[in-house]
């Protein structure tokens, strides 16, 4: 029997998902739980699983295709079995692919180019619509006019000739005007290396609008590298995603900061003594345990608001901020309340490795009621953090830094720490916010408490 292959849903808000490679190849068996494909989602590279045994018959989305949700990519069956028609779901574009970047992509020297990338006879120079006011209008697009022979010249000669006035019939670019232009801009004076402008002709760099480097001054392939670098890339699926959902959340939320210091001196000592032991705590770990306590204290900054009602979350999940080489994770401890420091130590680990890996499932990765973004491995003395949407506070830890301060009325050498909780103003006040976040403070510094039976 012929099974479907579909596109899985791995979350509330996935609405697509973009095939990263396939595992298996038409024609190779394929047994029940084995991984078929990877797919790329808004956070993370998961790899999907085969919910019948068989035979790949027909994979009908390729790599790097970004399709719906519940869409067939493939068919599962046995040797042989007919397999349905499906119409191949078209790629969705990416948003960067969206912009206009016929300007963008001239400001940097590189041009837009359908096929191998310059402009051929009748080719279109579209630009996405936007919708106008009432009584505003936008320019349609328009034709490049140019001849087979003109637009050859022009890519031989690495240049744009989208500037060209055309002389021949309807405005239309032909070969002399290029050769005017050539003239005109001084291109048999221009000095480039042979393999810089085959370098230029091949990728579509405009030669004209670049500025030699060094003393030489003359183009290289140094240039035109260079040139190349500097082209508008596409975000990430990650990147952009992040970059809506903080976006959202800053303009949304009117945020309120709040900032103290931590001696931690004596922690940071319970921790060698702990790592000595064979417990490696982080000061990580503590935060989560603060937190948590102080959460319960203040069951108000476990909340969230839309402005108009407050809603109460009855457990404390706590995310925690892992940076990966193209974006950050937010993996969620649940019920942080409940677990000794040893059960969120563990579990942070987990949730770190498995990020870094890139396994996290959307589950691990969603539903925070309170987040912490500690930077503290980054050499940083204060920062601020954007509150994540559906939260109402984020904690932001800086690096542990050796001060001197008055203590019992002499100056000494601490280690301080700072923290600043960033507030959602429309539903904690800063009174509030100073109560909960001196309050993590002071846990940290009751070393007592943490020699105790806290864990």
């Amino acid at each position: 029997m012929v099974r479907p292959v579909v596109m899985p849903k791995l979350g509330q808000s996935e609405e697509v998902g973009k095939i990263v490679r396939w595992l298996k190849h038409e024609g190779e068996a394929v047994t029940l739980g084995e991984v078929l494909f990877e797919i790329e989602t808004d956070k993370a590279l998961l790899e999907v699983e085969s919910f019948a045994a068989g035979t790949l018959l027909k994979i009908v989305v390729a790599e790097g295709a970004t399709v719906p949700v519940q869409s067939t990519v493939a068919f599962v069956g046995e040797p042989g079995e007919p397999v349905p028609e499906v119409t191949v779901p078209p790629s969705l574009p990416k948003q960067a692919d969206l912009v206009p970047s016929q300007v963008a992509h001239r400001a940097a020297g590189v041009m837009t180019k359908p096929g191998q990338g310059w402009p051929s006879a009748g080719i279109e120079e579209t630009q996405p619509r936007e919708v106008l006011p009432p009584g505003m209008s936008v320019e349609e697009p328009h034709l490049l006019k140019i001849s087979p022979r003109a637009a050859r010249l022009a890519k031989q000669s690495a240049i744009d000739p989208t500037p060209i006035v055309g002389t021949g019939p309807g405005g239309r670019i032909v070969e002399r005007d290029v050769r005017t232009y050539l003239e005109a801009k001084g291109c048999d004076r221009l000095r480039i290396t042979p393999v810089a402008k085959r370098l230029a002709v091949a990728e579509g760099i405009d030669i004209l609008s670049l500025t030699p480097k060094g003393s030489a001054r003359r183009l290289t392939i140094t240039d035109i590298e260079t040139a190349i670098a500097e082209r508008p890339q596409p975000m990430t699926r990650m990147r952009q995603v992040i970059a809506e959902r903080l976006t959202k959340s800053y303009q949304q939320a009117p945020h309120f900061f709040v900032t103290v210091s931590s001696d931690v001196t004596e922690l940071e000592s319970l921790r060698s003594e702990l790592k000595a032991q064979g417990t490696p705590y982080t000061l990580t770990d503590f935060l989560l345990k603060a937190t948590a306590l102080a959460l319960e204290k203040f069951p108000t900054v476990n909340s969230t608001t839309d402005g108009k009602s407050i809603r109460w979350h009855g457990r404390i999940d706590l995310g925690f901020a892992v940076a990966l080489e193209n974006g950050l994770v937010v993996p969620v401890i649940r019920n942080a309340a409940e677990l000794t420091l040893a059960e969120i130590h563990n579990r942070a680990q987990q949730l770190s490795a498995k990020a870094r890996a890139g396994q996290l499932t959307p589950a691990e990765m969603t539903g925070s009621t309170f987040t912490i973004s500690n930077l503290g491995m980054m050499d940083v003395e204060n920062f601020t953090a954007i509150i994540n949407p559906g939260e109402s506070a984020i904690l932001a830890v800086s690096t542990v830094i050796a001060q001197p301060v008055v203590k019992n009325g002499q100056v000494a050498i601490r280690s301080i720490m700072k923290m600043t909780l960033s507030s959602d103003h429309r539903l904690i006040d800063g009174a509030l916010a100073a109560r909960f976040v001196n309050a993590i403070r002071k846990t940290l510094e009751e070393i007592s408490l943490w020699r105790g039976s806290i864990w």
